[in-house]
C-alpha cells in the first residue's frame, strides 16, 4: 500500500514539475509591435512557440487622458485646463495555439480609450476659472497614454509588455 501512495505522489510531482516548466517554456518569435493613435492602440506580429495545447489569451488594456473645451453661456469656445483620466478599454484574442502545435499568433488586436460617462463638471475640467458654473464641457478628445498586453494561460500569466508609445515596449 506503502509503495502505492509513493508513485501515486511521485506521478503528481513529475506531472507539477514537467507543467510548470512547459509554462515556462514560451519562446517569443517575434514581438508584438504597437501603433498608438488617438483613443486606440493597435498591436499586431506577435509571434509565440511554446505555448502547448492550453488555450493562451492576450488581453490589450489601454489607458489615457480626456480633454475637452469649454463652452461659456455666450457658446464661445475655449480649451479646458485640466485633462482628466479616460475610461480604459480592453479587447481580448485567442492565439490559435491550441490547434497550432503550440504556436499561436496576436492578429490585430485593438483597444480603445473613451472619455468618462457621465462627463466631468466644467469646475473639474479647469472651465471659466475657479467656481463658475456657466461654463459647459463639450467636444472630448481621447488620447491614449499607455498599453498593457498580458497574455494568460491556464490561469497564469506567460507574458507580459507595457507600451506607452508607437514600437515593442518593455517587458513588465
Amino acid at each position: 500500500m506503502r509503495k502505492s501512495l509513493r508513485l501515486i505522489v511521485a506521478a503528481l510531482v513529475a506531472f507539477a514539475i514537467t507543467s510548470s516548466i512547459a509554462l515556462a517554456a514560451v519562446n517569443v518569435k517575434s514581438l508584438p509591435t504597437a501603433t498608438f493613435s488617438g483613443a486606440t492602440v493597435n498591436l499586431t506580429g506577435g509571434n509565440f512557440s511554446g505555448l502547448g495545447s492550453v488555450p493562451a489569451i492576450a488581453t490589450l488594456t489601454v489607458t489615457g487622458t480626456v480633454s475637452y473645451q469649454c463652452a461659456n453661456p455666450q457658446g464661445h469656445l475655449s480649451p479646458g485646463q485640466n485633462p482628466v483620466a479616460a475610461q480604459p478599454g480592453t479587447a481580448s484574442q485567442d492565439l490559435g495555439n491550441a490547434d497550432h502545435n503550440g504556436r499561436g499568433t496576436i492578429n490585430d488586436l485593438s483597444a480603445t480609450a473613451t472619455a468618462p460617462n457621465p462627463a466631468p463638471s466644467a469646475q473639474t475640467v479647469g472651465c471659466g476659472g475657479g467656481g463658475s458654473t456657466q461654463w459647459t464641457v463639450v467636444n472630448p478628445v481621447v488620447t491614449v497614454t499607455g498599453a498593457n498586453l498580458t497574455i494568460t494561460q491556464g490561469g497564469s500569466t506567460v507574458f507580459c509588455r507595457n507600451y506607452t508609445g508607437n514600437g515593442t515596449g518593455t517587458a513588465c
